[in-house]
């Protein structure tokens, strides 16, 4: 949904800047719950307030929690077809095709020099080669941001 969101808020209307998108993201990410809904609130917060906000949010989940709760009375009954199962291993790849997608897009934005791109593959290896927890790449990446940019 980012890339999504991102299109509609950024590039169509114009309601913030690309940076501020992707400071949004950074503060979504850091707090609980679903990215989409963060994000969601981010934006309505910064067009029209608490309100703003609270559309959002409700706005960013109730097509998604409809659509959820028709597919599962559907898919309870139908998930035994060898055509549902067939759908799902073909749209696996379809997925992980999207979220590179965002990456890609996001990175474009986030990492604007040579050591923002290193931070960045520091902690990809760190996380995938030795399971490094999430919030404590999280809290690296903060550190290092603040130094990178003479912050701290």
């Amino acid at each position: 949904m980012l890339p999504l969101i991102r299109n509609e808020v950024v590039e169509k209307r114009k309601w913030i800047t690309s940076s501020d998108f992707t400071d949004g993201i950074a503060v979504s990410q850091s707090v609980p719950g679903a990215i989409a809904l963060n994000i969601a609130a981010f934006v309505g917060n910064r067009i029209s307030g608490n309100l703003g906000a609270i559309v959002a949010v409700i706005g960013s989940a109730l097509p998604s929690f409809i659509s959820i709760v028709v597919i599962s009375i559907f898919f309870l009954r139908f998930r035994e077809l060898s055509m549902v199962q067939g759908f799902f291993k073909g749209a696996t790849p379809a997925i992980v095709a999207l979220l590179v997608g965002a990456i890609v897009d996001i990175g474009k934005d986030a990492l604007k020099g040579y050591k923002e791109i290193i931070i960045a593959t520091g902690l990809l290896l760190l996380l995938l080669c030795l399971h490094m927890h999430p919030v404590l790449a999280i809290v690296i990446a903060a550190i290092l941001g603040l130094f990178v940019r003479r912050q701290l």
